[in-house]
């Protein structure tokens, strides 16, 4: 079947033709991204953190088979979701902090006749212990690394992927339209903040992080202070918010009392900058290319543009996957690919959703208008 769910949403086509020709017979997955993706299960709370360690004593493991059903490696306590989320799969069960997770690995490896097999593994997401373990244990066994496979088969997106996608940013956009409106004199950083999440809580985002600072607070990725907020400051936003795993990520200005002149032209000089960047997000452009272009837009104003990334792909699990928009990068966009694009300069942010398209880009995020910036009267 080759389906953990029966319902996989993941490009499984695209994944098995890779796999096919790079003749694996299998591939072992346990970072956050590539274990939700392909199993389908979502792990909330403490579960989850547990995927984001790469030396976790409560792993959990999916090992894919090109050719039967995949098998998922966990600890007791993980039990219960995966039998519920994932009825094809085999279960196997360890006892977490007297059995290594990868000892178990190394038996069902065993059992489905792959201990001498190709198979690829996450050489970026297992500790060098375990990498010992491995070796020692399955000594006949070829390995290849498929991170960077499995980043190609990510990145490509199908229906189900964009439509949970452009619902998460919906519903983010919900939140800001109802949270922003509601600030008042005396409101401080972590009081906006507090209602952003909350919002996000009861429309049944899973988990949600993000920054929202005053222009006048110089360092944006402290955390919501006490810093409070002032007539003619401009509020900067970037959140994520995961439903189901996949992220809505958006960010929005908001500019408190009577915008002078100089905040409209500054904002609409970013603006005009960010959309010129989107038009340029055609399947074949070179990312390197992009981002020197915003780079010399941003030039035009007498701004110097030196933000790390100006977008990336956006996908399950983790908001920020390749590719990444980065000066001097190589990769090319593709058809399917979902970026969050988010040239910006200081503080004024504009994010938003873009699939690429062979008709062009196409804006997933729709609901909150940003050809000007949302003005709260004061």
């Amino acid at each position: 079947m080759n389906s953990v769910s029966g319902n996989s949403i993941a490009n499984i086509a695209r994944l098995h033709h890779l796999m096919d020709q790079n003749d694996l017979s299998g591939l072992v997955l346990s970072s956050g991204e590539n274990f939700t993706y392909l199993s389908g299960i979502v792990y909330p709370g403490t579960l989850a953190r547990h995927l984001e360690l790469a030396n976790s004593p409560r792993a959990v493991i999916l090992v894919w088979l090109r050719h039967s059903d995949p098998v998922v490696v966990v600890n007791a306590t993980a039990e219960g979701l995966a039998r519920r989320d994932a009825p094809h799969a085999k279960v196997e069960v360890y006892e977490a902090y007297r059995e290594s997770p990868y000892e178990r690995l190394v038996a069902v490896l065993e059992q489905e006749g792959l201990s001498d097999q190709r198979i690829g593994f996450e050489t970026n997401f297992i500790s060098a212990k375990e990498w010992k373990r491995l070796e020692q244990k399955l000594p006949h066994m070829h390995v290849f690394d498929c991170a960077n496979l499995m980043d190609q088969v990510r990145w490509i997106k199908t229906k189900e992927e964009i439509e949970l996608l452009k619902a998460a940013a919906d519903l983010l956009d919900d939140v800001y339209l109802e949270v922003f409106p509601t600030i008042v004199k005396g409101d401080r950083e972590c009081d906006v903040h507090a209602r952003i999440l909350h919002a996000c809580i009861v429309r049944g985002f899973g988990w949600v992080h993000g920054i929202l600072n005053s222009s006048r607070n110089t360092i944006p990725y402290a955390g919501e202070s006490d810093f409070a907020f002032e007539a003619g400051d401009v509020i900067r936003t970037d959140y994520v918010a995961y439903n189901r795993a996949y992220p809505g990520h958006l960010s929005r200005n908001v500019i408190l009392g009577t915008p002078t002149a100089q905040q409209l032209r500054d904002y609409r000089a970013n603006r005009d900058v960010y959309r010129a960047a989107i038009e340029r997000c055609k399947p074949g452009a070179r990312v390197g290319d992009i981002y020197d272009f915003i780079v010399d837009e941003f030039a035009k104003f007498g701004w110097s543009y030196k933000s790390i990334i100006s977008g990336h792909s956006i996908g399950v699990w983790m908001h920020q996957q390749d590719p990444i928009i980065t000066r001097g990068s190589d990769q090319r966009l593709e058809e399917g690919m979902v970026l969050a694009m988010e040239p910006h300069w200081q503080h004024w942010h504009l994010q938003d959703l873009v699939l690429v398209d062979k008709t062009g880009p196409q804006l997933l995020s729709t609901k909150f208008s940003t050809d000007e910036p949302f003005v709260v009267e004061w």
